[in-house]
């Protein structure tokens, strides 16, 4: 499908990929009066951004200003020196801290996106001295799709399993109202109110109309490309980027014989490779074990149409991967929840395991990190806790207090039914700790002794092997609502002694890719000299982290390609 009838076939800059990265940069070259193409290979706009949770880092933004939280830009780059080490790119991060708060000013005042701050949502690794308690972050405002009109069926709708009868539900009060709504009149009441609007959505236009999280920014974007003028194609694969004599990079050709030519160049924001078997075959150390067991050198959450094609094309004209990165991924544990249809979403585990009561455990039934610590810290111990050439695979154990009230993975809490996620495997269930070890396969001995000494110290509220709860970020992550006793003193901490109990097994998966090509401050890609090549430029996750494979924060992916697809925009634009 088309924007238009008849897309013309000389534009000004061609952008290839719908999500964050690429819809930044064709809305902010549409407002400085330049033709923008968008080709998105698949039927739908929005790619990984509307699966996301929508948050971006982007310190000293307008919101946490009016806030009067502002800081000096040197703090959250001593934070990112600090947390980057070796893989710190002085003039990239520096553009990014520049030009993030300019970037949100500018969607603010001239286009559909607008932001609700996190100024209440810290940085993950609080013992860092220039860590914050928030004030860094922005989510796009929830949204209205009847905004769209018919051009929301060509936006893609939010992952499945993370919905609720297809509604989305945003991380903070949102979600948290849904968690107590058998606890809470207020909550029961708003949680009623959403779903009698979903339930008439669905009756009128087929599908949920209140966008969250990064649904509602894919919706806020398309919708701000809209009102620019932005053209676009969909169901079109991009073979090959066109050059002149000169080596410039000025157009593409796609797979059904058509060219298009782009005087300003190309923008690549094709997601990344977080579902190219044959690059993370190259980059995994786990990969082959993963093969061998699950049939797949890799589980991630991103769209499986995010198969590298940016850096297949990139790398065709001299640009080069970046493979010096800390982690080639974006990781995040993941367990593979069975459709109805036969096919399995990778479920990424972001929530619930800093919740209280639950700890994860390896095949030995040994606890390896602080549950509550963000999804790639979780990763990363778990790493370390494998043996070499095996696979990095762990289980969530938790009570059926907790089941219920959290729920675990894909099953949802009380009162959604559990009975298909016990019938179909996903979930395993025992009426004592070693049955449950039994049925996943952990050495009974060992979960059994974990699980007694966790109990000890957790009915006290405490956790004397982790220390889970000793950052902001860790009881953010937690239950503040959750008191054993008046003087309970850990919102992320509780024992595990009701029974039965279940768990759900966990992969070494991710939220997307790191590993992208090489670029500068200006968004260009580099050759293999470290040139800019002309006319070509990255955003999102074709571009390598400018984090150099570290997670410094949440929205470290999301930030930073609003930012450079921005950016690239500018430059393209003559505007530098």
């Amino acid at each position: 499908m088309s924007s238009i009838d008849d897309v013309n076939n000389a534009v000004d800059l061609i952008v290839i990929g719908s999500g964050a990265g690429g819809l930044s940069a064709a809305v902010t070259t549409a407002h400085l009066g330049l033709k923008v193409l968008v080709l998105e290979k698949e039927a739908v706009l929005g790619g990984t951004t509307a699966w996301s949770g929508g948050w971006m880092w982007l310190p000293r933004n307008a919101l946490v200003r009016k806030a009067g939280l502002d800081e000096h830009v040197s703090a959250p780059r001593h934070y990112l020196h600090h947390e980057l080490g070796d893989k710190f790119d002085a003039a990239r991060v520096d553009a990014f801290l520049q030009h993030a708060p300019r970037m949100v000013d500018f969607f603010r005042h001239n286009t559909a996106v607008q932001f609700i701050d996190g100024n209440a949502i810290p940085d993950f690794h609080g013992h860092n001295r220039y860590a914050a308690r928030g004030g860094r972050s922005v989510c796009a405002a929830p949204f209205d799709g009847r905004e769209l009109g018919d051009s929301i069926k060509e936006l893609r709708a939010p992952l499945d399993m993370s919905t609720l009868w297809g509604m989305g539900i945003a991380a903070g009060a949102d979600l948290r109202h849904f968690m107590q709504a058998l606890r809470s009149v207020r909550s029961a009441l708003y949680v009623a109110g959403r779903v009698l609007r979903h339930a008439r959505d669905l009756l009128l236009h087929g599908r949920s109309m209140q966008l969250v999280a990064g649904h509602a920014l894919a919706a806020r974007l398309f919708k701000s490309a809209q009102d620019a003028g932005v053209q676009w194609l969909t169901g079109v694969q991009v073979t090959r980027l066109l050059q002149s004599a000169e080596g410039r990079v000025n157009g593409v050709h796609l797979s059904d014989g058509r060219v298009f030519t782009a005087t300003r160049g190309v923008v690549l924001a094709c997601g990344g490779c977080p579902h190219d078997s044959a690059r993370q075959m190259q980059l995994l150390p786990y990969a082959q074990a993963a093969v061998a067991q699950f049939g797949a050198p890799h589980f991630s959450a991103a769209p499986h149409s995010n198969t590298g094609d940016g850096l297949r094309l990139g790398e065709a004209v001299g640009a080069v991967v970046d493979t010096s990165l800390v982690s080639p991924m974006a990781n995040a544990p993941v367990s593979l929840a069975p459709r109805a249809d036969g096919t399995v979403c990778h479920f990424p585990h972001l929530i619930e395991r800093g919740k209280p009561g639950l700890i994860a455990v390896t095949a030995q039934g040994q606890r390896f990190c602080n549950e509550g610590n963000s999804y790639n810290d979780f990763m990363q111990a778990l790493f370390r806790a494998t043996p070499e050439g095996a696979l990095p695979t762990a289980w969530l154990i938790v009570d059926h207090a907790f089941l219920r009230r959290y729920g675990l993975g894909a099953v949802k809490p009380a009162p959604m039914p559990m009975g298909r996620w016990l019938r179909n495997g996903y979930l395993k269930r025992g009426r004592t700790i070693a049955e449950l070890a039994r049925a996943c396969g952990i050495e009974a001995e060992g979960l059994q002794a974990t699980v007694s000494a966790y109990n000890h110290h957790a009915r006290r509220g405490f956790d004397a092997q982790f220390q889970r709860g000793d950052t902001p970020y860790n009881r953010l992550q937690g239950d503040a609502s959750y008191k054993a006793n008046k003087h309970w003193p850990n919102p992320t901490v509780a024992p595990i002694e009701r029974g039965p109990f279940y768990a759900v097994q966990v992969l070494p998966g991710s939220l997307g890719s790191f590993a992208g090509l090489r670029a500068n401050a200006h968004a260009q890609a580099l050759n293999a000299n470290g040139q800019p090549i002309a006319g070509l430029y990255v955003s999102g996750n074709d571009m390598a982290s400018v984090m150099g494979g570290n997670y410094p924060s949440g929205g470290i992916t999301l930030g930073p390609a609003m930012t450079f697809g921005f950016i690239a925009a500018r430059h393209a634009a003559g505007h530098f």
